[in-house]
């Protein structure tokens, strides 16, 4: 038995960060999906979710050896699933300035990383802690993946904010 299958906190924090991977990979294929007009916005999204789909798989590898029984396979963009987000996406556009909305999911997006990066140092301090090479080389391994993740949301939303809030 390793040193952290003997600790429910650890088992806890993984599950946690599984969790956030997963709804950060589904709000960037949503937004993606959203802004497909913009070029940038709809590929780059799409590239940056398909790290998080393959984080979800590592943490679910890495949570075995805690017993834990979570979904190897992240949220993915099911064809239904896409056809109704897409759907979603237009009638909200039709309400709502398409430019503030990008705003707003830049915005989540950027959050979302955030809670998902300072998931990755808590385990990445716990492994230290403990020592757990595998966790850690985990975390290691993910963490400038979701670090770039918000950068992108960062650098997007201050390349287009000034434009998008003084224009009519």
């Amino acid at each position: 038995m390793n040193n952290r299958a003997m600790n429910n906190k650890v088992g806890l924090a993984i599950r946690e960060l599984h969790r956030a991977e997963n709804a950060l990979a589904r709000r960037l294929l949503q937004i993606s999906d959203r802004h497909k007009t913009d070029h940038e916005v709809f590929h780059l999204g799409r590239d940056l979710a398909r790290w998080s789909q393959q984080h979800v798989r590592e943490l679910a590898r890495v949570g075995r050896d805690d017993d834990l029984d979570l979904d190897t396979e992240p949220a993915e963009d099911h064809n239904i699933l896409a056809a109704l987000r897409e759907k979603g996406s237009e009638l909200i556009g039709r309400h709502h300035d398409p430019a503030l909305l990008l705003l707003r999911d830049l915005r989540e997006i950027h959050r979302a990383a955030a809670g998902v990066s300072l998931g990755r140092e808590i385990l990445a301090q716990t492994a230290q802690a403990l020592p757990d090479s595998e966790l850690l080389d985990t975390a290691e391994r993910c963490h400038p993946q979701t670090l770039r993740q918000m950068r992108w949301a960062n650098a997007k939303l201050e390349e287009s904010a000034a434009q998008i809030m003084v224009t009519g």
